[in-house]
């Protein structure tokens, strides 16, 4: 009787560790997801925010480049055909994926003049916030696909382009108008996100093709560590933070982007991403200053590789 309860237990611990074992798969492959036509993974909260996005293959397009952390603002950004994603892990959850305004970069970038639709009341909307006005089909296409939440608000009059085209610049977009196209399709969006990657310039070895996250990889699972240089800093003091990413036989993992958030005791946090070098590690400096005795400083680190993360945190304390 014990041997068959002890088999009974066995039995029953095993089926609900396999439940377990397929959630969490399941929860895994719902993180990421591959795009073919490109050859790019879109991960973690981007692709959380891209399927709450309506048509958002119209609207974005498929990604151009795999996630990675901009050498300029510090942020993980993501670029598609028509839009560019950046990264805010201070941000509550549900707020932290924000669309760049490449149409108003792009458009410092080529400014145009000269307006060819004039303003008329029953034909058009004019925002005083910008100064420019939203007419005939471009404000049917507009309204009929998000408006100002998707596209921001106009930044340019509709002037001449080429091939007879006319375009307008929004603060996130650009509407190309093609006169020789059906009626009800004569109005495209321009791929500013691939014009906008161009124009940075960014690395062009970024467009190479990504294996799919989804397909067998080397890399399993991958476990971060977090160190400080000093346990105890001055009220005034250098510190640098290191971050070292391995895989499941304690292989390095390269390429994946950590984001240290520090929590300063006075409140408010600063966050800064970085990709790991071919060892798997990542140095983060940072400057202490107006700080109170005896404080503590929290650091907490997320690393984000082809759809897997890891999570650790570590402490310093600040004296005099």
């Amino acid at each position: 009787m014990k041997f068959f309860k002890r088999v009974t237990g066995v039995l029953l611990l095993l089926c609900l560790l396999l439940t377990v074992n397929r959630g969490l798969a399941s929860a895994q492959q719902n993180t990421s997801h591959y795009f073919p036509l490109t050859g790019h993974n879109v991960s973690g909260e981007f692709w959380i925010y891209y399927q709450t996005v309506y048509n958002a293959s119209f609207l974005i397009g498929d990604p151009i480049t795999e996630q990675f952390s901009d050498p300029i603002s510090g942020r993980v950004v993501q670029y598609f055909q028509r839009a560019r994603f950046e990264y805010y892990p201070e941000n509550p959850a549900g707020q932290r994926v924000k669309l760049t305004d490449i149409g108003l970069l792009v458009h410092q970038k080529a400014p145009t003049g000269g307006a060819v639709n004039p303003f008329t009341p029953l034909a058009c909307r004019n925002y005083v916030e910008t100064g420019f006005s939203l007419c005939y089909s471009f404000l049917n296409f507009y309204d009929a696909n998000g408006g100002e939440p998707v596209f921001g608000k106009p930044i340019s009059y509709s002037v001449p382009y080429i091939n007879g085209r006319i375009v307008q610049y929004f603060e996130r977009a650009r509407f190309d108008w093609y006169p020789d196209f059906p009626e009800g399709q004569k109005v495209k969006l321009a791929e500013l996100g691939r014009i906008y990657f161009d124009i940075v310039p960014e690395d062009p070895n970024r467009l190479q093709p990504a294996r799919s996250e989804n397909s067998p990889s080397d890399v399993r699972s991958i476990n971060a560590r977090v160190f400080t240089w000093k346990a105890v800093t001055q009220l005034t003091d250098q510190q640098e933070i290191y971050v070292v990413v391995r895989d499941q036989i304690f292989n390095p993992v390269s390429g994946a982007t950590a984001v240290v958030t520090i929590n300063w005791s006075q409140g408010g946090s600063q966050s800064i991403a970085q990709t790991t070098n071919d060892y798997g590690f990542v140095k983060v400096p940072i400057h202490v200053q107006g700080q109170p005795h005896d404080s503590l400083v929290v650091i907490d680190v997320e690393v984000l590789y082809n759809g897997l993360t890891s999570k650790t945190s570590t402490s310093f304390r600040v004296w005099k």
